[in-house]
């Protein structure tokens, strides 16, 4: 019975034999085996290598992230403005203002030939004037000079007194008549770095928002509403000539410190790909004769995401950029010798602004492989087609030849 049924199995076998007697080898069928052979092994290879390559699919979302921050990493070089002139101010839509930053930012004072100045890493005097104000008497209350007072009453200070100037709306223009900046020399430090230059660079944490980063001269106060900057060691003829031009030689969004490995290890030509080269202001140069001169950029930032193979997320955000320049005399807003206070938003202030907006959009690049099931399919597809194109061609090529010889002999034989 068992006999019976396995014999009956014979008559489905899809792959029936021929015995050795009727095969018949020719040096034609040789030749397409090995090129059969050839062109299997290629495209197996090729097969191969799409399957170990590492694709990237891009796709477009909603970016739905609420209450982050992001991290804007900078370093411009201002070869014509001494770093006690520069002033790093950060604003946004939400009313958040972080006015002279210093925390993670580095100031290196330059000689006027671009070169660092030896042992100064920063040129802000107040390092300087803590240690005079240390020395005076701790009861001491130096006047404000009709300015502002602070809600101790006291400056003790040049700076102190420069601010109650500014709050009250005056203009601090004879800071030698000022006890405190007699004694702290404060006229004296600023003529011995007012040929410098000054190079900026670190890390701004801002919020997700539209928002404005600002380098600009002195520092800005507020009063009644308004942001005021006082411009007096600015545009002070002291037989150096200020002005705003800098070059750029990195600016870029970031979210997550993992996204520079990630970046180091993606190829060149995925870079390209995915956007991952240089930012579009990196290396810009901006060059002006003017003191009295605005550069404006406004930034479109894309929140960007990757998604690696090993199921990793990296954030990160990529931006365009657009430039315009104004020169703040054609305005009206001529240079004066006392200087002027300038109020932001009406004629502008000499410096350079970084005006960013966020788009509500969240590209996501997601990293992707063949899958093994896949090249697995692609491998059989690859040996039986040529094999059976192979075939094809050998069966009319043999039946041809067959057929000629056949021929031949016919037209001998008669």
């Amino acid at each position: 019975m068992a006999k019976g049924f396995l014999a009956g199995l014979k008559g489905v076998d899809a792959f029936g034999k021929t015995t050795e007697d009727v095969k018949v080898k020719t040096r034609t069928g040789a030749f397409l085996t090995i090129l059969s052979a050839a062109i299997i092994l290629a495209f197996t290879t090729m097969e191969f290598l799409d399957y170990r390559r590492v694709a990237v699919d891009t796709s477009i979302v909603v970016d739905k992230s609420r209450g982050e921050k992001l991290t804007v990493r900078m370093n411009v070089t201002f070869p014509r403005v001494p770093c006690y002139l520069l002033s790093l101010d950060v604003m946004d839509i939400s009313g958040e203002t972080q006015r002279d930053i210093t925390h993670n930012i580095l100031k290196q004072r330059l000689q006027t030939d671009g070169q660092k100045v030896p042992n100064a890493v920063s040129s802000e005097l107040s390092n300087e004037l803590d240690k005079v104000n240390s020395a005076r008497d701790p009861d001491y209350c130096g006047s404000c000079y009709g300015g502002l007072e602070p809600e101790g009453g006291c400056c003790n200070s040049c700076e102190d007194v420069r601010q109650a100037y500014v709050n009250r709306g005056w203009s601090f223009a004879n800071p030698d008549a000022i006890e405190q900046c007699k004694n702290e020399g404060w006229s004296d430090k600023l003529k011995e770095q007012a040929d410098e230059g000054c190079n900026i660079s670190g890390r701004v944490r801002v919020n997700k928002v539209i928002g404005n980063i600002h380098l600009s001269p002195g520092r800005s106060f507020q009063t009644n509403s308004r942001n005021i900057y006082e411009l007096v060691p600015y545009l002070r003829d002291d037989g150096n000539r200020h002005d705003f031009s800098h070059t750029i030689h990195a600016l870029s969004f970031t979210g997550d410190d993992e996204y520079d490995i990630y970046k180091a290890k993606v190829g060149r030509e995925m870079k390209e790909r995915m956007g991952l080269g240089k930012n579009p202001l990196d290396g810009a140069i901006a060059r002006t004769s003017k003191s009295a001169y605005m550069f404006q950029y406004f930034l479109k930032v894309v929140s960007t995401q990757f998604r690696t193979l090993d199921g990793k997320i990296v954030n990160t955000h990529q931006y365009s950029s657009t430039q315009f320049e104004r020169d703040l005399r054609d305005g009206g807003n001529a240079d004066t010798p006392q200087g002027v206070h300038i109020q932001h938003g009406v004629s502008g202030v000499p410096g350079a602004f970084f005006n960013f907006e966020i788009s509500p959009i969240l590209v996501v690049h997601s990293e992707t492989r063949q899958s093994f099931a896949h090249f697995v399919t692609s491998t059989c597809a690859i040996i039986g087609g040529v094999l059976t194109v192979a075939s094809l061609i050998d069966s009319i090529l043999f039946a041809t030849g067959k057929a000629l010889k056949k021929g031949g002999s016919s037209g001998k034989h008669l």
